[in-house]
């Protein structure tokens, strides 16, 4: 009999809203091909069933929940949890702290769990006081609960075992080296700056627009993003690309071959995202090869390997630090074959998804063999 699992807090497969559902797009197939019976909790209309790269031996269950910024999670968490239960898999891979409510449903159902931390949920600016009480309970929860945490990058494990006293596997997000494609219509290759990002305070959007007023007068600005529920940055963005005409807001984007492209043939790429651990679009950008310049965090140092293009979340500064980049074609191409290199060596989703496998089976393993929840060491 295969093994089984069920994969809850995403919203489904394949689906392209963010960096779990990313994960889930890979982990999913690829333990379906090592034997696994993979089942992946979904949500109504997130998902793109006729995406040419679905992977039919992926099982999907949609169920209902609350459609709502500060409900979402925990409601669609609470029926697939629900429906885990009937069904009884092997072993549920959980994304997200906020599930952690329900991670005790699962344990007393008899059913192990590994347990994606994400990043520090209850610092991210987005969340009102009740969400922030919200998060933080459910990562106590979870540091409870769960039978092995995963955390995506040292800083995340570091933190959850200061102030949790809960050791975790540390595992990465990986990134994919595409073939060479050609420059999306309108835009020149090696020209133009891009930012990736949803659109929230954390991820330091405001101050990016700000510094696009004036780089716009020189170079293309090609912004990818929404908030998702609308609102004032998505005005903002609007607005820039109605005054600019070197300014192209494209959204929320869901095509990958576009996205891909749209980060191999930038001048450079500005990461802004400044809570959480890695990020699936910064591992993503340096895989494809782009120049990057981020803002100055611990996080994304530690994905970079290197301080050298980190800024302050300051317009001039970041106007400065793109303008810098773009001015120096030899400091492009290196940063271009580093950012490869170190995507590869790093942050590669074989690895990835196998040390997601391992993980899984360590959950599975007979409760007088299960690892110490305190000695619990890295992946890689």
């Amino acid at each position: 009999m295969p093994k089984t699992v069920a994969v809850v807090g995403t919203r489904g497969y394949p689906s392209y809203y963010g960096g779990f559902e990313t994960a889930v797009r890979k982990i999913a197939p690829f333990l379906a091909g090592k034997g696994w019976d993979v089942n992946v909790y979904c949500r109504p209309g997130a998902t793109q069933d006729d995406d040419a790269a679905r992977d039919p031996r992926v099982r999907t269950t949609t169920t209902v929940g609350l459609e709502r910024k500060s409900l979402s999670t925990l409601s669609f968490g609470l029926t697939a949890v629900l429906d885990c239960i009937r069904e009884k898999p092997d072993v549920a891979l959980v994304m997200n702290v906020a599930n952690g409510f329900w991670l005790p449903l699962l344990k007393l159902r008899g059913i192990p769990t590994v347990v994606n931390v994400d990043g520090i949920e209850w610092e991210r600016a987005k969340w009102n006081g009740f969400a922030k009480f919200v998060f933080k309970l459910g990562a106590r929860l979870t540091a409870r609960y769960g039978d092995v945490l995963v955390s995506d990058s040292l800083e995340i494990q570091r933190r959850w075992k200061e102030d949790f006293r809960r050791a975790s596997l540390f595992i990465p997000y990986g990134g994919e080296i595409p073939d060479p494609l050609d420059v999306v219509p309108g835009l020149e290759h090696d020209s133009y700056v891009l930012m990736v990002a949803r659109f929230v305070p954390e991820n330091t959007v405001s101050e990016f627009f700000r510094a696009v007023k004036d780089i716009a007068s020189d170079h293309p600005v090609v912004i990818v993003g929404s908030s998702g529920y609308g609102g004032p940055l998505d005005e903002d963005a609007k607005e820039l690309s109605s005054r600019h005409p070197n300014v192209s807001w494209l959204g929320h984007l869901s095509d990958d071959k576009k996205l891909l492209s749209l980060w191999q043939h930038a001048g450079v790429y500005f990461h802004g995202h400044s809570v959480g651990g890695t990020n699936p679009a910064l591992v993503q950008a340096m895989a494809c090869g782009a120049p990057v310049v981020a803002r100055r965090t611990v996080y994304n140092s530690e994905v970079l390997g290197a301080s050298d293009h980190l800024v302050d979340p300051d317009p001039a500064a970041i106007t400065t630090a793109l303008r810098w980049v773009l001015s120096d074609k030899d400091l492009r191409s290196r940063a271009r074959t580093a950012n490869m290199q170190r995507a590869a060596s790093h942050y590669n989703w074989d690895d990835v998804c196998g040390h997601y496998e391992r993980a899984l089976v360590m959950a599975m393993a007979p409760a007088s063999k299960k690892p110490n929840p305190l000695a619990v060491g890295n992946a890689t």
